[in-house]
């Protein structure tokens, strides 16, 4: 070994120490910051605002090499370290495990929480609505193929907040017991993913049987209990369930992207950068569209989502969701929720929320 290397070694050494003692400290206060919330009563332990805060100055003040994303996922694992000496959350998600919801769970948390895998959409927002668990993580939207309808329409009779958002990166694989794709009769995936992988299908499983499941999770169990079948799931997935991957990346978009979006209890302050999500109803008439857009755009406020979705309330009748930066504290998202309020049938304020940061 050359003596450069060795002192390099060393060096590395010697900063390995330092951090460790700076991570030691930092959980030390961690506690001190636990005990003084109990002593004032304050049993919000997590707050989503500071996190955010504290995670962009980390991006901010990066000079590399480590990119912007890896040094903030780094710090993304200290907190939630240090936080679960405070508290350990439970999250609920979109189950089984496996799921790219854990794994939006898990970039959002960190991996210092315990994750509850649920059934179904309602079933997250059941348990966060009776207290069982400190958050929920469900999809709301897809770049390829668009909004998660079961999602937006929980949103309609829920008291739950929109507190975060997460956006991931969705690749998909196909999976199988064995070494290729000879004799397969079916795959089986969630209907999301079909549709993102639907030319690579279409070009390279000619005439194979496509079956929809709840979740890519569960295509990759069934796909280890048969011979003859396969599943379109993530590496995660794979490893769960004793599968191999046998082609990598067969969504049809190389920038398949899915947003998830954070519920929980509680209302969230603003962090300087944040989104506001409404639910409105309006009554059919001409011109009903146009007075709900007419206050966004005469305070500046940037609109970038609007979806539609039948109300269930009559034939015909539509409730409208719609995304738009800034918060609802914010002078001029505040002044345009006022005037929406006297124009329309029904405004709901889903939450104020910080952008996403990772």
């Amino acid at each position: 070994m050359s003596e450069e290397l060795n002192q390099l070694r060393v060096r590395i050494d010697q900063l390995d120490e330092q951090i460790q003692e700076l991570l030691t400290e930092r959980a030390k206060i961690a506690l001190q910051v636990a005990a003084s919330k109990i002593k004032s009563q304050d049993t919000n332990f997590y707050r989503a605002e500071r996190e955010a805060q504290v995670l962009r100055r980390v991006k901010e003040r990066n000079k590399g090499p480590l990119s912007d994303e890896e040094i903030a996922r780094l710090f993304r694992e200290i907190i939630s370290a240090c936080l679960a000496l405070e508290q350990v959350m439970t999250i609920a998600f979109l189950g089984p495990e496996g799921t790219f919801t854990q794994a939006a769970a898990l970039k959002h948390f960190g991996h210092s929480v315990a994750t509850l895998p649920l059934a179904t959409i309602g079933d997250v927002f059941r348990e966060v609505e009776s207290g069982n668990v400190s958050y929920g993580v469900v999809p709301v939207e897809n770049s390829t193929e668009g909004v998660v309808s079961h999602t937006l329409d929980q949103f309609m009779n829920s008291p739950l907040h929109i507190c975060g958002e997460v956006e991931l990166r969705i690749h998909h694989h196909l999976l199988g017991k064995g070494k290729d794709t000879k004799n397969i009769s079916r795959i089986y995936s969630h209907r999301q993913s079909l549709a993102q992988c639907r030319e690579w299908l279409e070009t390279n499983m000619p005439g194979i049987e496509l079956r929809d499941v709840n979740s890519n999770a569960e295509a990759a169990r069934l796909a280890a209990q048969e011979e003859n079948a396969l599943a379109i799931a993530s590496e995660t997935a794979a490893e769960i369930y004793g599968l191999n991957v046998l082609v990598r990346n067969i969504e049809d978009e190389p920038d398949n992207t899915t947003r998830f979006l954070v519920i929980g209890k509680r209302a969230t302050p603003p962090s300087g950068k944040d989104k506001t999500s409404l639910l409105i109803s309006t009554q059919n008439k001409p011109g009903s569209l146009y007075r709900v857009l007419e206050p966004l755009v005469k305070h500046k406020i940037s609109m970038t989502r609007i979806e539609s979705r039948p109300s269930r309330r009559g034939m015909w009748d539509y409730v409208f969701f719609i995304d738009c930066e800034g918060h609802r504290e914010d002078e001029r998202v505040a002044a345009a929720l006022s005037e929406l309020e006297h124009e329309v049938s029904f405004l709901k304020i889903l939450g104020s929320y910080p952008r996403s940061v990772l």
